[in-house]
């Protein structure tokens, strides 16, 4: 499963800390988020279940019947950038042209990401193309902090992996 929310970009310090906040024992969806906001300072419960969606994606969370909860893993030592890479729609395909195109602005990222959003999101916003255009300089901020990309003035390049 791939996960399309893309949150504001935070430093992993920040994800680690949203992942002590969700518990280890089954919380709800809105306990989790008014914890992901009393500990991390999330802006609001809405950025929070952002938030928790995401830890979700980077497999530091999981969903039960019950509830979230949080995976017995270190933030720190998880490969978070792969996790991001396999589960979070739109960041396989942005580093995809990153590493084949060379060095790309965010608008020439949308342009390749463009053809990757299905029909249904195009017509599920007014202006599909400012939705997706903040979502694609998003998924190349994260793509900085886990060290997939590095951005030099206005232009994103992937880097070389281990």
């Amino acid at each position: 499963m791939r996960y399309k929310i893309v949150p504001p970009v935070r430093d992993r310090s920040f994800l680690a800390d949203a992942q002590r906040a969700v518990p280890l024992v089954p919380g709800t969806v809105e306990d989790c988020c008014l914890r992901l906001v009393d500990e991390t300072g999330a802006p609001s419960r809405d950025a929070a279940r952002e938030y928790l969606t995401f830890l979700q994606a980077l497999e530091l969370v999981a969903e039960t019947d019950r509830g979230f909860e949080r995976r017995r893993v270190d933030a720190d030592e998880v490969d978070l950038a792969d996790a991001f890479e396999r589960r979070v729609f739109g960041a396989r395909e942005l580093l995809d042209a990153l590493r084949e195109s060379g060095p790309l602005t965010v608008e020439e990222a949308f342009d390749e990401l463009g053809e990757h959003v299905p029909r249904w999101e195009r017509d599920r916003h007014t202006d599909w193309e400012a939705e997706w255009r903040e979502r694609t300089e998003r998924l190349l901020d994260w793509c900085v902090t886990f060290g997939l990309a590095v951005r030099d003035g206005d232009r994103y390049r992937a880097t070389e992996r281990a």
